[in-house]
């Protein structure tokens, strides 16, 4: 029989059913991977192709912002 010290001890441990994701688990996904490799590849074109315009300037941003998003994804796993 439990006593209240006991049912206090069971109520501090905090049992999940959910699988926890770890950084190295969330990085070895093939989501993270493919995202990840899609933005790098925009980032690599736009310097292939040049940057002539505000446009050139816009992509960049946006696959910067892309691959940052992907890299930041892994550091708010606790």
């Amino acid at each position: 029989m439990l006593t209240g010290d006991d049912n206090q001890s069971l109520e501090r441990l905090n049992v999940s059913s959910s699988p926890v994701e770890t950084r190295v688990s969330k990085m070895m996904s093939f989501e993270w991977i493919g995202q990840t490799l899609a933005s790098l590849c925009w980032i690599i074109s736009v310097f292939v192709y040049g940057i002539s315009s505000t446009g050139d300037w816009l992509q960049l941003m946006a696959a910067s912002s892309w691959m940052l998003s992907n890299i930041a994804s892994i550091f708010v796993i606790k």
